[in-house]
């Protein structure tokens, strides 16, 4: 098949996708297809892949500032698009994260250019990378989700803010943008007599978006499961070595260690993977997604998030949990492709 394998992008996750999609353009290759590497920010006049690939900080490193991420110019992205470097195209591979990838624009131009591509729709991927509105979503399907409020910018009374967590949840809290992965800008806070803890954590998850999500920290285990087609994967545990699992643990290889399947008794297992497949179609996903949980000394599990564009690097999860039945990963990538063609 042809395929593109669209990486990169203009999203605080861009260094993640490079590595996602250096591994599914090697993926795809090994089964015989005839891949090209796009990435949309350079609009028609794509660079060779190695350029595309050189040019990115290791993954493990700190994700791209606010700042850095302005000098993206969007236009680009649609210049991308409409080329004709997608004609004679079976399938697009998306190997992107976060917004302007995860978040149903990207998906929204390529139904619009006529060209398929892989996993959820245009508005199960809006949803999907909305925390407020999945959480609202969870509620309603009877999915346990952890406490949580929302914010806007511009109305930050740092005071108010602090009561209203002591009121509403306790400490520590959750502070992170509504719309962004891999813990991109979000703080864990304690409870701070001055609350300068507090009012850093509001402003840097400001600065990656205009809305952003206070929500019960669920002291415990991080658990996930992967979705694949209507089927749930074995659940994956997750324990990083030192702190929680930020962006420098998921991304830094031997700062975490992954368990698959989870050592869980059998009745909880079946249940996570029953209420991550009622998650993922909840929100409307389909093809593959991650739903990730918490799960508490007393047994009891909370969703998070439903992942509708999940990592595909190395040290990532659904690789993980796909390998734990058997599956290699060109397998997965071709299977995910199958799915996404029906």
């Amino acid at each position: 098949m042809n395929i593109i394998v669209l990486t990169g992008g203009n999203s605080a996750e861009r260094n993640v996708a490079l590595a996602s999609g250096r591994a599914i353009a090697k993926g795809l290759r090994e089964s015989g297809h005839n891949v090209r590497v796009i990435d949309p920010i350079y609009g028609a006049n794509q660079p060779e892949e190695a350029a595309i690939f050189e040019g990115h900080l290791t993954v493990g490193e700190e994700f791209p500032t606010a700042e850095e991420l302005n000098r993206y110019n969007s236009r680009k992205v649609l210049e991308c698009i409409q080329s004709d470097l997608f004609d004679n195209t079976d399938i697009v591979f998306l190997g992107l994260h976060g917004k302007f990838g995860e978040d149903g624009r990207l998906q929204s131009l390529l139904e619009m250019r006529g060209v398929k591509y892989t996993g959820s729709g245009v508005t199960s991927s809006a949803i999907a990378m909305d925390k407020d509105i999945s959480k609202i979503i969870f509620n309603n399907c009877n999915i346990p989700t952890a406490r949580w409020f929302m914010l806007r910018k511009g109305l930050k009374d740092v005071l108010k803010i602090d009561e209203n967590i002591k009121l509403e949840m306790g400490y520590p809290a959750v502070i992170k943008p509504n719309d962004e992965g891999s813990t991109v800008g979000l703080s864990i806070v304690q409870p701070d007599v001055e609350d300068a803890q507090l009012g850093a954590a509001l402003d840097m998850a400001f600065n990656y978006s205009d809305r952003i999500m206070v929500e019960q920290f669920i002291e415990g285990r991080e658990l996930t499961v992967a979705i694949l087609g209507n089927e749930a994967l074995p659940v994956v545990e997750i324990k990083p070595k030192d702190g929680f699992y930020d962006y420098e643990h998921k991304y830094t290889k031997g700062m975490t260690e992954y368990f698959c399947p989870a050592d869980l008794p059998e009745k909880l297992a079946l249940e996570l993977q029953e209420k991550s497949l009622a998650a993922h179609n909840a929100l409307g996903c389909k093809v593959y997604s991650r739903v990730d949980f918490r799960l508490n000394s007393k047994g009891e599990y909370f969703c998070l998030e439903v992942n509708s564009l999940p990592g595909m690097t190395e040290l990532s999860l659904v690789p993980k949990s796909a390998g734990a039945i058997g599956m290699s990963f060109p397998e997965l990538l071709n299977r995910i492709i199958e799915y996404s063609l029906i």
